[in-house]
């Protein structure tokens, strides 16, 4: 199985290497992209997902639809649809930037880090959902108006980029 690679960035936000994913979130953390991705079905509803208990990083957490990391030389789209696939069984359409900008850094309780510039997207489900497992323990598909009331009165169940981001996109009304 070939190894999987995230790309490293500087503090501009430019490529300067690679590492394996496998290795890359510890407690000193590189910063290195990421995207996020928020699924929305066709009656406009959120979904949801609660991180399998097997995740490195932010297990049982309930989040965005799905998060990844492109491959280098990878398009962020591509990225997005590749990894709604093997985290949700899903075939996208719609593939939008919300904010190109979205930046994090935060330390879960087992100590590991995540340190992104990880721009945030919004897609459409095309098909139904496969959910893998090993990514995914649960899922909801909920209003935006229900995910940022449950985000603002429990924000401790749910990942920070999560948090983060929502905060944001309210601010843009872009979700």
């Amino acid at each position: 199985m070939p190894v999987e690679e995230v790309v490293l960035l500087d503090e501009a936000h430019r490529p300067i290497g690679r590492r394996d994913k496998a290795l890359v979130h510890d407690a000193e953390t590189p910063l290195h992209l990421g995207f996020s991705c928020y699924l929305l079905d066709d009656d406009g509803r959120v979904l949801i997902t609660r991180r399998a208990l097997t995740k490195r990083a932010w297990p049982g957490v309930w989040s965005n639809a799905f998060c990844g990391h492109p491959l280098p030389g990878e398009a962020l789209e591509a990225a997005v649809a590749r990894r709604a696939d093997v985290e949700l069984g899903v075939a996208l359409t719609e593939i939008t930037l919300l904010d190109s900008e979205f930046r994090y850094h935060a330390r879960d309780d087992s100590g590991v880090v995540e340190n992104e510039y990880c721009p945030v997207f919004r897609a459409r489900a095309r098909s139904s959902l496969t959910p893998n497992p090993d990514e995914v323990m649960a899922w909801q598909w909920v209003s935006a108006k229900e995910l940022i009331a449950a985000q603002a009165a429990t924000p401790c169940v749910f990942s920070p980029w999560m948090v983060a981001q929502l905060a944001r996109l309210a601010v843009r009304r872009a979700l």
